[in-house]
């Protein structure tokens, strides 16, 4: 059955009925062919007669009316029709594009637009299937010719096993990929435009890219998920400090430079880098994932900490976000587009990044509470009280005893109790022990067990490094039970007044599980992270149940899935349960704006693919 709305059927309809109305002159047909108002703009003298003579007027009116009868006849027919059509396509003759160059006759009609590429949002369910050229003749050439980009020169890629293997997983990741799930090459750039020609050949030959910087994610964010993969590591190569401005305080530095180096660096010029994540992660890394750490509650997180990035987009194009102002309301906020893209929209090559004051006198405060609800409650009665501290950590008696029994101090008498760490700081030692004589008294209102602080610079080190060992101090308790003991690190972050009792009821299920277990939080911004250890498939099922009802606790609670570790693959379906489809969608729209062949890092975050290989979700 041929369809009204074919083009082949439909304009000489139209074309017809338009005729009768002109006495067969198309070309007098105006450039809106219907309106509200009107439906011709010119040549309205077609109705009129100049003649002198009564009865010529006279038989050409009746002429007219004829023709004036015949088109309103047609014209309610074609009314008709096109009230058809636009039921059937969404289109009407007002639209522009069903109008030849000249304006004056219908010469095309769109397509039936079936992936929905005029709507702001983009469900997976309308998205063609993913393939990737996996030619071999193709991808040897392509492998040749990135070689080429990088000289030649053996020390610039690699394809060794163990490099391909570090490159798709690490011991710390939610989700393990499978033994044949390892990407063709490793290439090693060393400046942004060889970044921009390596992808430019990979989006030419539609083949996927993974970055890679310090490879300290923990939710499978570099995990090859397809094939073939090329994976860009900018670690080797692209790790130097570019300009240092003191008089700004900004800092241009290249993707690849460890976050602990960059604050090394900053510390010898009496400055600190805002975030402190993980040990290993690198700026870029940082970026991609919004990172944050123990200093985010007075310094702020990634997201606040940059003032412009330079990112090489899919197809090689080479943008820079901003310049260097402290402040712009120019244009849509780039830096917060790509600031928690993990790698699906582009390789972030260069950051400037915020540098802050050191504090002259810096002291920890330690303070140990009966329960984690007294010790919540006690670090929110010092954000109300507005008692300035620069972090508060909390560690809870499962983390205590492990921190004792591994050795991972020099102290190893710490009070198994919950407990919190404050970094305080100031310019004078005045402001210090007033700082500290504010604390004491929130604590001791909060029925604190023991409150002690650093009496020299020496102590203050060791009061706080028992926060940063932590996560050693639960894989060293993790390897002891078992070689092939593996660790769960998730986390999650609520309102700050819903964090004592999140916390307390994911502790009771942890804790009845029997696997051992440990919980550390940023207790400032209720950001808490959950460490769980297990050896077996059946353990493994206990830490996915209990993930889960974490989660669902956190969403309940409005809060989010993730606080500092992102989604990657392993929290797909916990962002969708936060955000909804709709939000997702124009996620995914925006993605595909910026990466139409979906080359970048895929997978990661949503889903770019309706018929998703079953193994992606579920790759433990």
């Amino acid at each position: 059955m041929i369809k009204l709305s074919n083009p082949i059927i439909q304009r000489p309809i139209q074309r017809g009925i338009l005729s009768l109305v002109v006495k067969g002159n198309p070309s007098a047909i105006s450039t809106r062919l219907y309106s509200k108002q009107h439906i011709f703009t010119k040549n309205t003298n077609y109705f009129y007669s100049t003649s002198t003579n009564n009865e010529s007027n006279r038989e050409k009116g009746k002429f007219w009316w004829s023709t004036i009868t015949t088109a309103i006849i047609a014209g309610s027919i074609g009314y008709i029709l096109n009230d058809y059509i636009m039921k059937s396509n969404q289109l009407s003759l007002t639209d522009n594009n069903l109008l030849s160059p000249d304006h004056n006759i219908i010469t095309t009609m769109p397509k039936d637009n079936e992936n929905c590429k005029d709507k702001s949002t983009l469900p997976v369910k309308e998205m063609d299937e993913l393939n990737y050229n996996t030619n071999k003749d193709d991808l040897d050439k392509l492998i040749i010719d990135l070689k080429n980009v990088l000289e030649n020169n053996a020390d610039n890629f690699t394809t060794t096993p163990g490099d391909l293997k570090q490159h798709s997983d690490s011991d710390f990741n939610t989700h393990h990929p499978m033994d044949n799930q390892r990407p063709l090459i490793v290439l090693f750039p060393h400046s942004t435009e060889q970044v921009s020609k390596l992808l430019k050949l990979c989006h030419d030959a539609n083949v996927p890219v993974i970055p890679y910087s310090g490879g300290s994610s923990l939710e499978g964010h570099y995990l090859p998920t397809r094939y073939p993969t090329i994976s860009i590591d900018i670690s080797k190569y692209m790790d130097n400090v570019i300009k240092f401005d003191k008089t700004d305080l900004d800092v241009t530095v290249q993707g690849g430079v460890p976050w602990e180096d960059l604050n090394e660096f900053l510390n010898d010029q009496g400055l600190l880098f805002g975030c402190d994540p993980g040990p290993g992660a690198q700026i870029a890394g940082c970026v991609a994932n919004s990172c944050s750490g123990t200093n985010a509650y007075r310094y702020g997180t990634m997201k606040e900490n940059i003032l412009s990035l330079t990112v090489v987009l899919p197809d090689g194009t080479i943008i820079k976000t901003k310049k260097r102002p402290k402040k712009s309301s120019a244009g849509y906020n780039l830096n917060g587009l790509f600031c928690g893209s993990e790698g699906t929209l582009g390789i972030i090559t260069e950051v400037v990044v915020k540098c802050h004051v050191k504090p002259k006198f810096e002291n920890v405060v330690v303070v140990s509470f009966p329960s984690i609800a007294q010790a919540a409650a006690c670090t929110s009665n010092i954000t109300q009280e507005g008692i300035p501290v620069n972090a508060m950590e909390l560690l809870d008696d499962n983390m205590m005893h492990l921190i004792n029994i591994n050795d991972q101090t020099e102290k190893d008498d710490w009070i198994e109790k919950p407990t919190i760490f404050f970094k305080i700081g100031g310019n004078t030692k005045e402001i210090i022990n007033e700082l500290i004589k504010e604390m004491e008294k929130v604590s001791k209102k909060h029925e604190a067990i023991n409150f002690e602080f650093a009496p020299d610079e020496d102590a203050v080190t060791e009061l706080w490094e028992a926060r940063k060992v932590a996560l050693w101090s639960v894989l060293d308790s993790a390897k002891k039970l078992s070689k092939d003991a593996k660790i769960w690190t998730t986390d999650v972050a609520v309102p700050i007044s819903k964090f004592s009792k999140i916390i307390k009821e994911s502790k009771i299920e942890m804790n009845k599980s029997g696997l051992i277990n440990a919980i550390a939080g940023h207790a400032g911004d209720g950001n808490f992270h959950a460490f769980i250890v297990y050896t077996n498939k059946q353990e493994l099922e206990k830490c996915e149940i209990i993930v889960k009802n974490m989660v669902k606790r956190a969403l309940d609670a409005e809060g989010t899935c993730t606080g500092e570790h992102g989604v990657g693959i392993g929290k797909r379906q916990f962002l969708l349960k936060e955000l909804g489809e709709d939000p997702i969608d124009l996620m995914r729209k925006i993605k595909l704006a910026i990466d139409p062949k979906r080359i970048m890092n895929p997978d990661k975050i949503f889903t770019i693919d309706p018929n998703e290989p079953q193994y992606v979700e579920n790759e433990f």
